[in-house]
């Protein structure tokens, strides 16, 4: 007897760094949206796809939900947006964490604005309360739940840990209640609907934020010049990537470069690392660092490098 599919699309919502695309990559189990420990490091918005057995989940994860200070900002915004339409549920997650300061009475006002949002268009959620690996005394999660239920019915609370992996599984019990009957959208071994390409610059960009402090990583934007497959010598494949690195300040590229070239040459070698493990097989990869000032609010910039409305 065959089995009904069944399909939920699902928003993955909140404000930045609380983890929405550690979850993502966890749900997965494979790592698709870089993760950072710097704000705003997801920019557009990114499809995860999980097929297991009968159904099939297509997660949206979206950028932090923030007041934008400029046309990038603007159409991560959008994207946000973007990513609450047509949805079958919604996770909406927070940070359980000690380090943020949660006030009973004082949500966040970007985490107040989101939940407004989903009661408006009437979208069924799930609070997802996020590090709890990080918590010594666990009752105070009851308190945080209490506070966010004042704002939304929410159709189930999940404590878990998106880097530990505690609490994924009744995660995943939980968001069954979304799924309706329906034909798969994708083949049950994709993962995402990003090309190869925005993969590769967006390992690149992880790497960056990694190793930039303060003001240098938002202003960095990744294109590929050129992105190809021949073989070697010997006959094996080898994936070539020449890819430019731009920021918004000439003291930034310096940065960037380091002393001697060591800083952009270990950047190389990581991100090199990861693409060979994604991809399989051998990476060339060459990096060059440019200046284009003030690019995030420039709208012809923004659209080349694939971070404009048109392209969510």
């Amino acid at each position: 007897m065959m089995m009904k599919q069944k399909t939920a699309f699902i928003t993955i919502l909140g404000r930045p760094n609380v983890g929405k695309s550690s979850l993502m990559n966890r749900l997965l189990n494979q790592k698709i949206a870089i993760v950072s420990n710097k704000p705003q490091t997801t920019r557009t918005r990114i499809m995860g796809v999980l097929t297991k057995e009968e159904t099939q989940f297509v997660f949206m994860d979206t950028p932090g939900f923030h007041r934008p200070h400029n046309k990038l900002g603007e159409n991560m915004i959008r994207a946000v947006k973007s990513g609450m339409e047509d949805v079958d549920g919604a996770l909406f997650v927070v940070d359980a964490a000690p380090e943020f300061q949660f006030h009973e009475n004082n949500l966040p006002s970007n985490e107040v604005a989101l939940l407004e949002q989903i009661n408006a268009k009437k979208i069924p959620a799930i609070l997802v309360l996020n590090k709890i690996d990080l918590l010594k005394n666990k009752e105070s999660l009851l308190t945080m739940i209490s506070a966010y239920c004042k704002y939304c019915s929410f159709a189930a609370v999940v404590p878990l840990s998106a880097k530990s992996g505690d609490g994924i599984n009744i995660l995943l019990d939980e968001m069954e209640q979304f799924a309706k009957p329906s034909v798969h959208f994708f083949a049950e071994d994709q993962v995402t609907d990003q090309s190869g390409q925005t993969m590769v610059s967006e390992m690149i960009r992880e790497k960056l934020l990694r190793r930039l402090d303060r003001e240098v990583p938002h202003g960095i934007a990744v294109g590929l010049e050129r992105f190809f497959e021949r073989d070697n010598a010997a006959g094996e494949p080898i994936l070539n990537v020449d890819a430019v690195i731009y920021c918004e300040k000439e003291s930034h590229k310096g940065i960037i470069i380091g002393k001697g070239g060591a800083a952009l040459k270990q950047i190389g070698i990581d991100a090199r690392r990861d693409i060979e493990k994604f991809f399989g097989i051998q990476v060339s990869l060459k990096l060059w660092v440019k200046v284009k000032e003030d690019w995030r609010n420039r709208d012809g910039l923004i659209h080349s490098f694939g971070l404009d409305a048109t392209d969510i």
